[in-house]
């Protein structure tokens, strides 16, 4: 008796107080693909589709209004000749990414890989015929790299996909079909994503919140029954190492095995429609952004982060114990813009330098602030000083039994006091590097 009650009890503790009322119960190789996950911290998004023609983004079709009758034009002209998934895969591992998320469908409805669910597909609507999703799949475990599928739950072609939800209404041509034989052909695409390219990462559901009802401070219950509980069952039991996550702004769904955040912290709400903070799991996270203004290929879009803002992004996700899910929008002929893989390049040389303090570590015991944040890794605490101007580092006692304070880059001791005036760091006379000044603590 007293073996089962310790197995009960280590169980709960693994989980963590989200999971521990949930019916879904990960398997030994979902919660190592979890730990994996977690050490992983950075990834590529790709937001990938025949939209990139119009060059306006993944919303074109509903910004626009465009109707079904011209939206369905758009394969015909669709020839990604300069597609290159081994030059693709080369550019994430020189990034020092660990994983792919990229578009198998979007909202328009238009599958970017083989299927038998639909014509409206890239194998059999374009002139480029080939299933490029299988390519990459095929190059991402010949280098290492996992992959994982993003996959719309809503869908502004298809008639099946009825009630319609809060976007799309303006695009004529949609008819009214029945919700059940919507939630069958989402099931049948599944499947084709989860038997057709090996193993695979997990699945990253998006467009729950349409069918949801906005009453201007959080979205409300939605008007529809999604059938999680079979879709979820359904992908563990195919792949039970497959993580599902899903992008509803909400608290965490029983059978979701990672939580993301769009464009903002965990925590943080600066977009007005990100996840209550009382409402974030146990459960690994995730942090999606973008490197410019767009998800999807944007001629016009000027708005470039610059290389410090990117590497601050990772250094922050990974101070709020997150990863940094960061997207590139290709180019219709399949290129991926200049001005990113530079972006990305200089990422991967940073991490070259500083990835121990990213990879594998965990969200630090010194609370993040605009000026820094810290991560953790076993008897190691890593202070990442943003902020190159910060005279003294300050904050309450430190809670844990300090060894060492030193300057990672040079080794020099630094001179601190942990006490009943808090825990501080003398870095008057420490040389600043202008992107990220890291301090390791060593813990007793």
């Amino acid at each position: 008796m007293k073996t089962i009650f310790f197995k009960i009890a280590l169980f709960i503790f693994l989980l963590g107080p989200t999971l521990k009322a949930q019916k879904y119960q990960p398997s030994p190789v979902n919660l190592e693909a979890r730990t994996w996950f977690q050490d992983a911290r950075f990834g590529l998004f790709v937001h990938w589709g025949v939209y990139s023609i119009l060059g306006d983004g993944e919303w074109v079709m509903n910004n626009q209004n465009i109707s079904i009758e011209e939206y369905e034009k758009l394969p015909n002209f669709f020839n990604p000749i300069d597609y290159d998934p081994k030059e693709w895969v080369a550019m994430v591992k020189e990034a020092g990414m660990k994983y792919i998320t990229i578009t198998s469908r979007h909202h328009d409805g238009f599958s970017m890989f083989d299927s038998k669910m639909t014509d409206y597909n890239i194998v059999d609507s374009t002139p480029y015929g080939k299933d490029i999703i299988k390519a990459l799949a095929e190059e991402c475990h010949k280098q290492g790299i996992k992959l994982f599928f993003y996959y719309s739950l809503l869908d502004w072609n298809r008639d099946d996909y009825f009630p319609r939800g809060r976007t799309g209404n303006g695009i004529t041509g949609r008819g009214e079909g029945s919700w059940e034989n919507y939630i069958d052909f989402m099931k049948g695409q599944l499947k084709e994503l989860l038997t057709q390219y090996g193993e695979i990462g997990g699945i990253w559901f998006d467009g729950h919140w349409d069918q949801k009802e906005w009453d201007g401070k959080m979205f409300r219950k939605s008007k529809v029954d999604w059938h999680y509980d079979e879709i979820y069952a359904m992908i563990h039991e195919l792949q039970p190492q497959s993580l599902i996550g899903n992008n509803h702004h909400i608290g965490v769904i029983d059978g979701e095995d990672f939580q993301m955040f769009e464009k903002d912290l965990p925590g943080k709400n600066t977009t007005g429609f990100g996840t209550p903070e009382d409402q974030i799991g146990s459960v690994p996270l995730e942090v999606c952004e973008t490197i410019n203004g767009s998800w999807g290929f944007n001629l016009q879009d000027r708005k470039h982060k610059t290389q410090k803002e990117l590497i601050h992004y990772l250094i922050r996700a990974a101070g709020y114990g997150s990863n940094l899910l960061l997207n590139v929008g290709p180019m219709p002929n399949g290129k991926i813009q200049p001005k990113h893989k530079a972006s990305l390049k200089a990422m991967g040389n940073w991490l070259n330098q500083n990835g121990l303090t990213i990879y594998g570590t965990r969200r630090g015991p010194i609370p993040p602030s605009d000026d820094f944040v810290s991560t953790r890794k076993g008897k190691k605490v890593y202070l990442h000083i943003l902020n190159s101007d910060l005279k003294v580092f300050h904050i309450d006692k430190f809670p844990l039994r300090i060894k060492s304070v030193v300057d990672l880059k040079t080794k020099i001791k630094l001179n601190y006091r942990n006490d009943s005036f808090g825990f501080a760091i003398d870095i008057t006379k420490l040389p600043k590097d202008d992107i990220d000044t890291i301090i390791e603590i060593e813990l007793r």
